[in-house]
């Protein structure tokens, strides 16, 4: 099953890929024990041999790609919260060796403040960043963003407590505060106008990680966009609900754009950028 996951096949699929390959290598490839498959003597060896074949491949496009003048190629530094790491970035890195092969993605987790900072000084060629409610303001001179997604916001239910039906469900109820100043923070203070009350919120945090694991631990409710839920560590005991009215966080992509820039690479990097964001599937 792991591995039909990671390549997005059915079970039976993965069997069958697997049998064709033992019919034409003449040799078994998997042991079946109770516990699971594992790789027999002659499976190892074929999995290692597919691993240097995989690695001269990438290889040889990258070479390709630096002879062609009209292919983009260079490395483009990004910098991004843990979230847009996990859920686009990461991915994008397999998605890059074959669309463009030439492209080297660096990724740097950086706090938005010194990101921006550093896309100003030349250290970063592109930013993500993250808002609530299209609440960003404008781009500075010499910069432009990048609409990438627009993701509803979520209320984690700790065990034990009801899950909400309406927004009116949300009063008196004790939050996991989000640090000041992030998306998470003014999307709280934003459902606090709505509700007309303050919200009370006993812990603050800054990771949407350590959020879900505090409300697992029945510290509070928690307002998380959809990626974070979508690519964090979301408890069995928890539940997870989406109500009208709670808004939308807005991501998006930050380069400097001058007369030379963004360059042939960097806008190469935006499109598979926005191609990954267009793939996902965030519904829970």
């Amino acid at each position: 099953m792991a591995a039909a996951d990671l390549l997005h096949l059915s079970p039976s699929a993965v069997s069958q890929q697997v049998k064709l390959l033992e019919k034409e290598t003449g040799v078994s490839v998997l042991d079946r024990t109770p516990a699971g498959a594992v790789l027999t003597p002659a499976g190892r060896v074929l999995a290692e041999a597919a691993e240097r074949v995989e690695v001269e491949l990438a290889t040889a496009r990258r070479e390709l790609a630096a002879v062609d003048p009209t292919t983009p190629a260079g490395t483009v530094r990004v910098g991004a919260f843990a979230t847009a790491i996990r859920a686009i970035l990461m991915p994008l890195l397999s998605a890059l060796e074959v669309s463009h092969p030439g492209v080297e993605l660096v990724i740097e987790e950086v706090e938005e403040k010194e990101a921006i900072t550093r896309l100003r000084h030349g250290e970063l060629d592109l930013v993500l960043l993250e808002r609530d409610e299209h609440a960003l303001p404008p781009a500075l001179r010499a910069m432009a963003d990048v609409p990438l997604l627009d993701e509803s916001w979520l209320v984690v239910v700790p065990p034990g407590s009801p899950p909400p039906t309406s927004l009116t469900d949300l009063v008196g109820v004790t939050w996991v505060g989000m640090h000041p100043g992030t998306a998470g923070a003014l999307a709280l203070n934003r459902l606090s106008l709505r509700l007309g009350t303050t919200l009370s919120a006993r812990h603050v945090a800054y990771d949407y990680d350590v959020v879900l694991a505090m409300t697992s631990q029945g510290l509070g409710h928690a307002l998380l966009p959809e990626l974070a839920v979508h690519a964090g560590l979301v408890p069995d005991d928890v539940v997870v609900t989406h109500l009208a009215g709670l808004g939308t966080r807005q991501m998006l992509a930050r380069h400097r754009a001058t007369r030379s820039e963004p360059s042939q690479v960097v806008r190469a990097l935006l499109e598979a950028l926005v191609s990954q964001v267009e793939a996902l599937s965030l519904e829970r």
